[in-house]
């Protein structure tokens, strides 16, 4: 891709984003949050989140005796 193209293409995505209404923005912004993965699952996998998981459950049955 030459460096124009990649100019070019810049400059589209930032000119589509700002005629975008503000309310419309700030409304992707927060579904961009709500789907937003937990930060052991996104960098460690599945086993982390898991045994975090387990031990949050044990805990709160701990609490409840």
């Amino acid at each position: 891709m030459k460096s124009n193209d990649y100019v070019k293409y810049i400059t589209q995505t930032v000119v589509k984003y700002i005629d975008q209404p503000k309310d419309e923005r700030r409304k992707q912004r927060l579904n961009k949050k709500d789907i937003k993965e937990p930060f052991l699952f996104k960098w460690f996998g599945v086993i982390p989140y898991a045994l975090h998981a387990i031990v949050k459950r044990k805990n709160k049955e701990k609490r409840t005796l």
